[in-house]
């Protein structure tokens, strides 16, 4: 595990779509353990491996109640319902915005041990995945204020 750096807003790799990963190896879950690692110390949520300057499909995401997870190659496969609510990132410190999300939605995505996994996630917990998710994706929360 290590602490790793933050690429902030201007970075290339934030404005990247990640690359799916083919399968969860050591090296994986070397970049898992570093994710939480650097979530942690930044007193985040969560993380995207394109936030750490890799552009892979892992993210992590830590909210209280509903424990930790990493999420290799997550896809939302289901929504519903949709809140307005503030929102911050790492890689944008400092600024907050209102964001449209939903309310309620499924991931599909492997774990550190590439097991196929489903989780349902309302509220702060979809808001956290889904913002993850849009950082995969190359969205910046720039974006949505």
């Amino acid at each position: 595990m290590s602490l790793r750096r933050l690429h902030l807003l201007g970075s290339p790799v934030l404005r990247q779509r990640a690359h799916e990963v083919a399968g969860v190896d050591e090296g994986v879950r070397t970049l898992i353990a570093d994710l939480f690692e650097t979530m942690r110390a930044a007193k985040g949520v969560g993380l995207a491996s394109n936030q750490i300057g890799v552009a892979r499909r892992v993210a992590v995401v830590s909210v209280e109640n509903e424990g930790e997870y990493a999420l290799v190659n997550p896809v939302i496969i289901e929504t519903g319902g949709t809140q307005l609510g503030e929102e911050g990132c790492l890689s944008i410190p400092g600024r907050l915005g209102e964001v449209s999300r939903a309310t309620r939605i499924k991931v599909h995505a492997l774990d550190r041990e590439g097991r196929e996994f489903w989780l349902d996630a309302d509220d702060y917990f979809a808001r956290a995945i889904q913002h993850e998710n849009d950082h995969l994706d190359g969205v910046l929360l720039s974006w949505w204020l």
